[in-house]
């Protein structure tokens, strides 16, 4: 069917059909990764009152709560200053101090970026990639609520000392191993499962 269709129309198909991005072990070692400093991150829950000063601080308003980023409606709240980089733990937490409201695109899209720098790139579903017209009044609300009062900082390694921090990475680099170990079998599985499709009836 599709030879007889026109060839303009076939190109326009193909430009809009997407195949879903397919999701391997090794590509979930990051989720791994955030996960095990996840599990350790301290949560220090707000007051009314400091959930008041902050939304106040930012210039939003808590009958009908926006993004701190974009002015959209606000679906989550999301860590101003990351709490991972390069794979380990910054040592912020999950407290008022280091939460903003935010979108769900804006999360997504800041990832563990330095807020401003990606409120003014040209990421995807960036503030200023989706010319946001009052981007620069949101960035000095946010440079308020950064300098507000200081953010709690935890120096993991110094708590445990560094024999069971290491231990503790050293069980996060042993799952991703044993991931990757498992994806080989996956990858070999998928083979033969996409062969048997193609030759239906043949025995490998």
């Amino acid at each position: 069917m599709t030879n007889s269709l026109d060839p303009d129309f076939q190109r326009d198909l193909l430009r809009i059909f997407r195949m879903p991005s397919v999701q391997t072990m090794v590509s979930r070692k990051s989720s791994v990764t955030n996960a095990f400093v996840s599990a350790i991150i301290p949560v220090i829950p707000p007051s009314p009152a400091e959930i008041q000063e902050a939304i106040n601080i930012l210039g939003l308003d808590q009958k009908d709560l926006r993004c701190a980023y974009c002015g959209d409606k606000s679906s989550e709240w999301d860590h101003l200053r990351p709490l991972v980089l390069q794979r380990r733990p910054t040592g912020y937490v999950s407290e008022i101090a280091n939460l903003v409201p935010s979108c769900g695109k804006c999360n997504q899209s800041k990832g563990n970026k330095h807020w401003r720098t990606w409120m003014t790139s040209s990421a995807k579903w960036s503030p200023s990639g989706r010319g946001i017209p009052d981007l620069q009044q949101r960035i000095e609300r946010l440079e308020k609520f950064e300098h507000w009062r200081r953010p709690t900082q935890v120096d993991f390694e110094g708590i445990l000392g560094h024999e069971e921090w290491e231990a503790y990475w050293q069980t996060c680099e042993d799952l991703i191993q044993r991931m990757s170990e498992c994806q080989r079998v996956a990858d070999q599985i998928k083979s033969k499962i996409g062969d048997a499709i193609a030759h239906p009836g043949s025995k490998s």
